[in-house]
């Protein structure tokens, strides 16, 4: 289900954008009305549980507990959201270890399409 290979010595730390790659994303958020992709809660799963999950979103702050309602109704744990981001490219920059490990990994899917 991942498409990359992920060190095994090493924690991770994962970040999710909220809607789109989680829950299904129409352009706009409806209250009430969140609905949970095919496969996240599968690859929820293959998550080691010592990671950490970050999930990122643009919703606004007063959202959080209707957001964090439907995350725990879908058994989805994680660590930290953060809401209120600019909408757009989301870029993560990381060192590379000397010996090489990439410690920045992309993976971009198509949005509402999940993870099967």
């Amino acid at each position: 289900m991942i498409p990359f290979e992920l060190s095994d010595n090493l924690g991770h730390t994962w970040f999710f954008d909220l809607d789109g790659t989680i829950l299904d994303h129409d352009g706009l958020w409806n209250r009430g009305k969140d609905r949970i992709l095919p496969g996240v809660r599968e690859l929820w799963n293959t998550i080691p549980q010592d990671d950490m999950i970050i999930i990122t979103t643009a919703r606004k702050e007063m959202w959080r507990e209707d957001t964090e309602q439907v995350l725990k109704e879908n058994k989805l744990r994680y660590d930290l959201i953060v809401f209120g981001l600019r909408h757009g490219e989301r870029i993560i920059v990381n060192d590379e270890k000397p010996g090489g490990l990439q410690t920045a990994i992309a993976w971009n899917v198509k949005r509402n399409a999940g993870f099967k």
